[in-house]
């Protein structure tokens, strides 16, 4: 029959007598009196079945039960004392994996910033950063392969999603460096220039929210937007235009892409805005999330 196993706070005062070999200084020590602490001694002893101590007058000593258990108590307390504090860390959100998607271009705005002040504060959080467009974004957020989802244009309602608007960014033209739009002095264009001109744009499945923007915009403007080619990177869209296939349409960030055949102009106010986003599970719990979440609205 196995014997139950030992209560900690027995052990605690086992190993702290162990150490001071005097009842005076261990109940001291324990913040206790002696009597409650010779009971704890007791039974303990009564538990493993054998004496522990000596107690000839004046003097107390380990009995060779108490050296074999000495160690063992002591690796047992450390454990304890390790998991509360490894507890203490992961349910504060100082330390586990967080996994965030980005959009692409927000690594060209507020993803850098936002990351190093997160690590600043949280040095011990591992952070998977999982580049995704929007869409893949939503759904990864539902099916749990990401925590949080930085994105552009969310949508006006999720079932079981959240969403934190972050700032809003102005759209920007995107031309051929030899394009007369280009090249002409003035350094803000009409949308309405570009009604006759050819589009490369973002595939409406990989972020719906931002390609309905660019075609609501030009829908304002007067026409729609005859789209030559297609493309989910923002890297790519600037590479197609400095090839001469068409014009875009991007958020202000693109610009920081530098491409010697591609031109960048504002559009005339009121240019049109496009949101960035963070978004997460509104069910969740998830203390990691909450930290980065209150990253987001620290100066």
């Amino acid at each position: 029959m196995e014997r139950p196993e030992l209560p900690l706070p027995q052990l605690h005062a086992f190993v702290v007598l162990a150490e001071e070999l005097h009842f005076g200084h261990a109940a001291t020590r324990l913040g206790i009196a002696q009597p409650p602490l010779s009971q704890q001694i007791r039974r303990l002893e009564e538990k493993v079945g054998h004496t522990l101590f000596t107690r000839p007058p004046g003097r107390v000593s380990l009995t060779p039960a108490g050296r074999e258990l000495l160690p063992a108590a002591r690796q047992a307390l450390t454990g304890l004392a390790q998991g509360l504090a490894a507890a203490r860390a992961v349910g504060s959100g100082r330390t586990g994996r967080l996994r965030v998607g980005f959009a692409a271009s927000l690594a060209l705005t507020v993803l850098p910033g936002l990351l190093g002040a997160h690590r600043h504060r949280f040095p011990g959080v591992e952070l998977d950063i999982r580049e995704m467009t929007t869409a893949p974004q939503l759904a990864a957020l539902r099916d749990g392969t990401i925590d949080v989802g930085l994105l552009r244009e969310p949508p006006a309602a999720a079932e079981g999603l959240a969403f934190r608007t972050l700032l809003g960014e102005p759209l920007v033209a995107v031309l051929p460096s030899g394009h007369p739009l280009a090249t002409r002095r003035r350094t803000v264009v009409s949308l309405g220039d570009l009604a006759d001109q050819p589009f490369v744009l973002l595939p409406r499945e990989a972020g719906p929210g931002l390609h309905d923007r660019i075609t609501s915009a030009c829908a304002g403007a007067g026409f729609t937007p005859r789209v030559a080619q297609h493309a989910v990177e923002w890297q790519t869209v600037c590479a197609l235009v400095e090839a001469g296939l068409g014009v875009s349409l991007a958020p202000a960030a693109i610009r920081r892409i530098r491409l010697k055949g591609v031109a960048f102009r504002r559009l005339q106010p009121p240019a049109p805005q496009t949101t960035v986003a963070a978004a997460w599970r509104s069910d969740g719990t998830n203390p990691l999330v909450t930290n980065l979440l209150a990253t987001m609205t620290c100066p």
